[in-house]
């Protein structure tokens, strides 16, 4: 409920201001947007915590609720699930890279590949793909479609197009009740906005200079979940409003933790904070961060690389 009304109300209010159409409640209607869309984070989060099995007792209510805020977040909860469950088990695995990850390569990868290889991944690595229209395809359209879902047995597509389903009568009674304007201004610039801050803060929960790759057999879950994992130093405010997921070294290390009670954690074990810390600056600095140097076992931006490359020639 301290989720879901919240984002009600603030759906409400922007439909509002939607009809008065002043500058005034255009500039408070974009303004609004944003709080909005932080919300859809936190809707997500519960999503994700129903997927770890930490929302609630019951397994059964866990997946029928996870599947009904699918729709609400455009993810089809029971295929996002098994993908985030390979992500956990092998964070931090080099030789397990790509599963429900952030696509990384080394900086010996990175040199092997032709010119058309290296473009296409210094594309997919831009903030404006990365943070937007990445974001953006991955929850609108990709999501619609899961290729490749079909090896892993018919769960994948029964899932996507029930979540499908409940979208196109979520978005047909939206438009019916609040019209199509309304749809296309306030609902879809929400998911937008929720999904490129979503995409942002798994960024900078595992793509920072000083995370962990490692191959096994020194490869273990406890490193890959303390030391590949970040601790999001935000404003109280905004740890609030993105489910405390900021605190991810201690999500990694136990799923099972429902993200209301990360914060307790914390308090019990402050140490944790200096594991992986970092803060909104940090977390910035990090976005030329794009390939891993096996040699200094920290992530390198390109002008590294290239500079690496001239040292050794």
């Amino acid at each position: 409920m301290a989720t879901v009304v919240p984002l009600v109300v603030l759906w409400l209010v922007l439909w509002t201001l939607l009809q008065v159409g002043t500058v005034l409640s255009s500039v408070a209607f974009v303004l609004l947007l944003i709080p909005a869309g932080g919300l859809m984070v936190r809707l997500f989060i519960l999503q994700h915590d129903c997927g770890h099995g930490s929302m609630f007792k019951s397994k059964v209510v866990n997946n029928w609720v996870g599947r009904f805020l699918g729709v609400f977040t455009l993810t089809p909860y029971d295929y996002w699930r098994k993908l985030h469950a390979g992500h956990h088990a092998t964070s931090g695995d080099l030789e397990r890279r790509g599963v429900g990850d952030i696509d990384t390569l080394t900086v010996a990868e990175y040199k092997a590949k032709n010119k058309t290889g290296k473009l296409l991944y210094r594309l997919y690595r831009n903030p404006l793909v990365m943070f937007g229209l990445g974001p953006s395809y991955m929850f609108l359209l990709r999501h619609r479609i899961p290729v490749g879902a079909m090896k892993e047995g018919l769960t994948g597509w029964g899932s996507t197009l029930a979540t499908n389903a409940g979208i196109l009568i979520m978005t047909l009674l939206m438009i019916k009740f609040a019209g199509l304007d309304a749809f296309l201004l306030i609902q879809l610039p929400i998911v937008v906005l929720g999904a490129s801050i979503g995409v942002w803060m798994f960024y900078v929960q595992h793509q920072y200079e000083e995370t962990y790759w490692d191959t096994r057999p020194e490869w273990s879950h406890e490193n890959g979940a303390l030391q590949g994992s970040s601790y999001y130093d935000l404003p109280k405010p905004i740890m609030w409003i993105t489910g405390y997921i900021g605190i991810h070294n201690v999500h990694h290390l136990s799923s099972r933790i429902p993200f209301y009670k990360l914060p307790n954690v914390i308090k019990a074990y402050p140490e944790l904070k200096e594991i992986g810390y970092l803060n909104f600056w940090d977390s910035v600095k990090c976005v030329r961060l794009a390939l891993w140097d096996e040699n200094a076992k920290k992530l390198i931006s390109f002008r590294d690389a290239r500079r690496l490359q001239f040292a050794s020639s």
